[in-house]
């Protein structure tokens, strides 16, 4: 061994570089077998055909996760119809093929389509790293109130205006996100109800609080909470979607070509 070489002209070397691919081959199998928990088995987007898996190479054994706070057990991967229900959006595709664009039917604020889609979450409240709701109204929790120096505005009592310079209703309170130390939302009231305005979109001014997401109308379609004092991860992602439609559908001028 004097020149390096074990068996003839096999040395360290090409022993390692030959150890190095079959291991790079055997990871590059099971990350292909691995991401095929989530979003598989594949749907044709023209026919709704419902395709395998990929194969024993390619298809991951099943792994059960366990969920925070007691929430349960999931195995992944598993049927595309198990578990779930399944949803119907109110839309229709303008060409057969492939790729083709959808269009609402309904309303495109609350059917899930384009820039107001939300994702199918879990309908429970968000949780904080101790077990207690995250997302809560500020008048539920005594540790949080809006400082008040320089510049800052309290808008709890100032008009919400829409996107059409009309009085949607008033901020009556403040939703806080217990984990992040910010304001998540802004709960309306709007005269028959309250809805939660994400506050990400609204701008504070003196005298008024403007969100240009939706119109002072539209208010009255925000997707309504099951309970006053919280909101489940479905709820947020149906309020968000609700406000982030309305970017592209709430104005027709805003569905056409800047050019």
């Amino acid at each position: 061994m004097a020149d390096g070489n074990i068996v003839g002209s096999i040395d360290l070397a090409e022993i390692a570089l030959s150890l190095f691919f079959l291991f790079f081959l055997a990871l590059v199998f099971w990350l292909r077998r691995e991401d095929r928990r989530e979003g598989y088995p594949l749907e044709d987007a023209v026919t709704g055909h419902v395709g395998q898996y990929g194969g024993p190479l390619s298809t991951a054994a099943p792994k059960t996760f366990k969920l925070p706070f007691g929430k349960g057990t999931v195995s992944y991967p598993r049927s595309r119809r198990e578990g779930r229900e399944p949803v119907e959006i109110a839309a229709r595709r303008r060409e057969n093929f492939a790729g083709a664009p959808y269009f609402p039917t309904g309303n495109p604020l609350a059917d899930g389509v384009g820039p107001a889609s939300y994702a199918q979450r879990q309908d429970y409240p968000d949780m904080t790293a101790h077990g207690t709701t995250r997302i809560v109204p500020m008048s539920s929790d005594a540790d949080f109130g809006v400082a008040h120096f320089l510049l800052n505005i309290d808008p709890r009592g100032l008009d919400v205006i829409g996107a059409d310079k009309k009085v949607a209703g008033k901020v009556r309170d403040l939703w806080v996100d217990r984990s992040e130390h910010i304001v998540r939302y802004l709960e309306v009231d709007i005269g028959e109800k309250t809805v939660l305005a994400p506050m990400a979109m609204a701008v504070v001014k003196r005298g008024y609080v403007e969100i240009d997401a939706i119109n002072a109308a539209d208010y009255a379609g925000v997707p309504a909470l099951a309970s006053a004092t919280e909101i489940t991860r479905l709820e947020e992602e149906r309020v968000i979607g609700y406000f982030g439609g309305g970017y592209l559908y709430a104005k027709e001028c805003r569905q056409e070509p800047l050019i």
